[in-house]
């Protein structure tokens, strides 16, 4: 099966303002204040002291980011990942959601950018400096929320008007590097399946000794399961390759995962040891 025909290439860009200032002469101060050296130490301002606002977008951004990683492969240097088609609606969906409602939060932060500098002076005292905050125009270049989407090329979309021998040593040259990219972007599924599973061992490991100090006690969340069965779904869309040994283990953590209750997983030692076993099964059986 082609692997142009199972996964699209999708690039994500998204800048946030940093809101952050190397203060020269307070870091001058500082050294000399501690006979320290210069390059031992810097004083860098946070230019949004006293709100969250910014904040919030950088760590709404990382969501975004986070998600995009978690559900594309990687391909390129340049930041372009491979997006299984499969996952192409509910990935645009998401990432639509996603663009308008950091849109939204950046939109608020500009209708606000003049009362934030006002609540940054009262903060900062005399680290304040009128002339380290950017223009509202200047500002608008510092954020932003790109998404390209574009076809994958393979070896025989290659057309360049060059003689027909250097055409075939191009043509050899990108194929090599298109199954190196694949190679290594199909690595990714088998590292998130791998540390599910390590995972999951380590917490069911049971601790030596009786008396357990309480603040050290392993404690049992629902996401032991939910996490393993979530990835199991997602593993089915990023088996682009449909490698089959991926698939068998795959399909091994979803066996072992079905029924299995939180409950009975915190309350029985025998319970922890099966489902233990079945995953140290997985991870003796395939070539990680």
């Amino acid at each position: 099966m082609s692997i142009a025909s199972s996964a699209v290439l999708v690039e994500l860009n998204i800048s946030v303002w940093t809101a952050n200032k190397l203060d020269k002469g307070a870091t001058d101060s500082v050294l000399a204040s501690n006979s320290a050296s210069s390059g031992s130490a810097q004083v860098r301002k946070n230019l949004m002291a006293g709100t969250n606002k910014r904040k919030n977008i950088s760590d709404y951004a990382a969501k975004a980011r986070l998600y995009h990683n978690q559900t594309t492969l990687s391909w390129s240097d340049k930041g372009a990942r491979l997006l299984p088609t499969s996952l192409f609606l509910d990935y645009k969906q998401n990432m639509n959601a996603y663009q308008s409602n950091m849109t939204t939060m950046i939109e608020d932060f500009y209708l606000n950018y003049g009362d934030l500098i006002d609540l940054a002076k009262h903060h900062m005292g005399d680290l304040f400096n009128p002339y380290d905050y950017p223009s509202i125009e200047e500002l608008r270049s510092k954020f932003g929320f790109r998404l390209v989407f574009s076809p994958l090329p393979e070896s025989g979309d290659f057309r360049l008007d060059i003689p027909n021998a250097d055409m075939d040593e191009l043509g050899e040259q990108y194929e090599s590097a298109f199954k190196d990219r694949l190679k290594d972007a199909m690595r990714e599924p088998w590292e998130k399946l791998h540390k599910s599973l390590t995972h999951i061992s380590e917490k069911l490991t049971e601790e030596d000794g009786d008396d357990v100090d309480e603040k050290t006690k392993k404690r049992y969340h629902d996401t032991l399961i939910t996490n393993a069965q979530d990835l199991c779904g997602l593993l089915t869309h990023l088996n682009i390759t449909k490698d089959p040994k991926l698939e068998e283990a795959r399909r091994s953590l979803e066996l072992t995962m079905l029924g299995v209750d939180i409950d009975a997983i915190k309350e029985s030692v025998d319970v922890r040891s099966s489902v233990k076993a079945k995953v140290d099964d997985i991870l003796k059986k395939f070539d990680w």
